[in-house]
Order: C-alpha cells, then structure tokens, then sequence
C-alpha cells in the first residue's frame, strides 16, 4: 500500500485524521507546526504552583478552628485533586486543536521521558509548571536545555529526592555529623540511565557519584521556592565520565549545566534517544537503519531536535511499519474526539463530571491514569501492557458509549470510516462498517476496530 505523506503524518506522528482540518501537507508543514506547542497564555509557573501549596498548608493549619475554616479548607483541597483533571483537559484539548498533532505528540513523549509525579495534591500545579516549564519551550531545541531545564526543576528535584542530598564534605554536613546527612544519587542515576546515556552505557558507578556530588546544592520547598545553598554543595572539582567541572571552592549552577550540556552531546546520548524516538513513533523493534540515520544526525547537529525529527519523519521505515504501534490511551481518546470532528473548545467547555465520564476515568480504567507511571521510567511501550483483555474490554467500552454521550447527533459512519483512516482503512473494516445496524453500531465499529486502535 502506497500511502500519501499528510495521511501517514496525520496517522503515525500525530493524532489521527480530523474532518474538519487539514494533514499537514509536507515535512516542512509538519515541523513548522512544532512552534504551536510552545507554552500557551496559560501556562502555570513554579511562582503560581508555590502560592497555591503554600495556601493549601495554610488552610490545613487551621482547618480545625471553626466549621467555617474546614468547609474552606476541604473546598480548596478538592480543587487542587481535580487539578490533575483539568490538566489533562488542557492538554487534550490542544492535542485535538493541533493541525498537525506531532508537536503535542512530542510533549506528551518528553513529559513521559522525563518522568515526575506529583505526590500529593499540593505539587499538582508543580507538575504542570514542570510540562510548561521545561519540555514545552524545548520541543523545538536542543536536547542538552531540555535536559538541564527538566533535571533541575522544582519538580525533579522533589520527585527524586534532590532535597535530602548533602555532600560529604559540604558544610552542613560536617557541622551536623550526628544528623548523618548523606549524598542522594537518585537524581544523578537517572540522569545518566534513564534521561540521557541508557542503561548500558560505558558510565561507572564513579561517575554517577561524582554527578550526585556535583547537584548537591539544588534545593526546592514551597517556602523558599528553587534555590542553589552552598552550605550543603560538596567542595571541590568534580569529574564525571572524564571532564572535571567545579573549582577548588563549589560547582555552580553554570558547572552543572556544562556537565548536562556535555553529557547530552556524547554519542550514547544520540543512540539510546534516537532509538526510544524511533520506538515510539514507528516500531517497538525499529531498523538499526532507521536508528542510525538519526544518531547521525543528532551527533551532527549537536542534538537538534527538528533536525533529527526530519529523518524519523521521512524515513521509509515510517510507512513499512503502519499499524506497528498501538495507541496509548491518551492518543486513542485524542484521536477519537479528532475523528468525530470534536473541537477542543467542545473538550474545554466539558463540566468536570463529564469530562471525567468521557474521557479521565476511561484512560484509566484502559490503563492510563493520568500522571501516575509506576516509576521513572514511564508508560511502557510494548502492545502487551495496553492490550490485556481487562484494557481491550475498556477500550471497546469507551467506543461504545462515548460518542453516543458526547454527540447530538452521530456521523454517517461510511463518510467518517473514509474521513478518519483515509486510504489506510482495510478491507475488512471497509466491509462491516456499512452493513452495521445503526449509525452508532458503525461508529463504535470504527472507534474500536484494529485500525484506528493501531497506528
């Protein structure tokens, strides 16, 4: 099957085709759309996440005064748990909006790569100051700002436990031996293992220590907000994979972002991400070609991210592997609001009841609950962990019910089979959809067939 470019970037870089816009007609098009997932008017800060926490803990320290004080408090706490709703609201309503879709693809796969969780609802803003902070204004960058600016935000920081590291042979240490502070290396570790070089690669334990060494320092609390204390940096140079960085005194911030910067342009660097870009966007077992090309590029350009998504974006491997991948449930909700012509002021305007019925519950129940990964490592990739029978029965449940609950009126399903998978839909889905009983039998049909479930 010979498939046109806009269908094939609709299908397998972005989130499907959509009735009522465009593909993107060719790779320039496509890249061009990458400025669109820049942060939007209402981006959240690290300023506004801290004001918001701290107005949290206030009302918790007096909620027990008077009757009034608890109702405050229960009401503001509840707000701040449904933030992570009203995230993902946000987030799928640009991703329904976007033309082209691969940009809010991209943020959606940095976010994931560069995995934080909340832990608690007081850092819920947190969270999503750390997607408009440090991976929406570098989608279209260099890896190396993308990583410094993720590994060190307020966000990271409290994830791993960047909090509790103290030199050995920093000041506060010393002063306070019967305290036993300690050097944390979670921070350093997955810099190294899951951010950047792989698992695998030619880095010691050494090497991770002298990087944990080195980050001693970075703090974040919402009282004080982001901050560099020397009094708990380790003293001295610190060499790390064979560079020193650091004086005879203390690192600084510039010190660390050296490291980063040096780090993110080492060839494990451009091998072990181009190969995860090519894992998720084309195949789980993606040609050593494919990975290659883009390592090359990426070691070229010094880690350009466009430049090395043009070669994933008009490699042949992009068409030779249709339907390798399965849809995560973010992608699969995304698209089935595009395919139904849904806009995203339609998602936006949703009450928060529905929203969770169409869409936040769903995405849960097939797997995906939204900023809750198991670990640092992220969503998995294989087709196994979104296809358990459990998963497939909430994916055909959503296909089901929720275009009959969203819609007034449903699409003729023969239009939207033609409108939504293009020249790409088989023979099979091309037979049944026109024999279904009913416009809502044709639509689910299409909603939770193979095709539209794979990209």
């Amino acid at each position: 099957m010979t498939i046109d470019f806009p269908e094939l970037a609709a299908i397998r870089l972005g989130f499907g085709l959509s009735p009522i816009m465009a593909p993107p007609p060719d790779v320039d098009a496509l890249l061009a759309g990458l400025a669109r997932s820049a942060p939007g008017p209402g981006a959240v800060t690290t300023a506004k996440a801290q004001e918001l926490q701290n107005e949290l803990m206030a009302l918790r320290a007096v909620r027990r005064q008077d009757e009034r004080s608890e109702k405050e408090f229960k009401a503001f706490n509840q707000r701040m748990g449904r933030t992570i709703a009203f995230d993902l609201r946000l987030r799928m309503a640009r991703a329904v909006d976007d033309p082209t879709g691969f940009g809010e693809r991209l943020v959606q796969f940095w976010a994931d790569h560069f995995t934080i969780r909340p832990m608690g609802v007081g850092r819920n803003p947190l969270a999503m100051a750390f997607v408009d902070e440090a991976i929406r204004p570098h989608i279209a960058g260099r890896f190396e700002d993308m990583f410094f600016a993720a590994d060190t935000h307020p966000m990271m920081l409290v994830y791993l436990d960047q909090n509790t590291s103290r030199g050995p042979n920093s000041m506060a240490a010393r002063n306070r031996k019967d305290k036993k502070l300690g050097l944390n290396e979670n921070l350093a570790r997955e810099a190294m293992e899951l951010h950047s070089l792989g698992a695998g690669a030619p880095y010691t334990q050494d090497d991770v220590r002298e990087l944990a060494e080195l980050l001693t320092g970075l703090t974040y609390d919402s009282k004080k907000g982001f901050a560099y204390r020397p009094q708990i940096a380790e003293p001295g140079a610190e060499q790390v994979l064979g560079v020193n960085y650091g004086g005879e005194k203390r690192a600084s911030l510039d010190d660390i972002r050296a490291a980063f910067r040096d780090i993110a342009r080492r060839p494990e660097t451009a091998q072990y991400l181009s190969r995860k870009l090519a894992v998720h966007f084309v195949s789980d077992d993606p040609s050593p070609e494919l990975v290659e090309a883009m390592a090359s590029v990426w070691r070229e350009t010094g880690g350009d991210l466009p430049q090395v998504y043009r070669v994933l974006a008009t490699h042949p491997d992009l068409a030779a592997n249709l339907r390798a991948k399965v849809r995560q449930p973010f992608d699969l909700v995304v698209a089935g609001f595009r395919a139904l012509g849904i806009t995203g002021k339609d998602v936006r305007d949703l009450e928060f009841k529905k929203f969770r019925a169409f869409a936040f519950d769903p995405m849960a129940r097939m797997g995906q609950r939204w900023m809750n990964q198991n670990g640092p490592d992220g969503w998995p990739e294989d087709p196994q962990a979104w296809i358990a029978p459990q998963l497939l029965a909430a994916r055909i449940t959503w296909a089901t019910q929720m275009p009959q609950r969203m819609l007034k009126k449903l699409p003729d399903p023969r239009e939207m089979l033609v409108t939504t998978l293009g020249s790409t839909r088989s023979d099979g889905l091309a037979w049944a959809v026109p024999k279904a009983e009913s416009q809502a039998e044709g639509v689910a049909l299409i909603l939770a067939s193979n095709d539209f479930n794979r990209r």
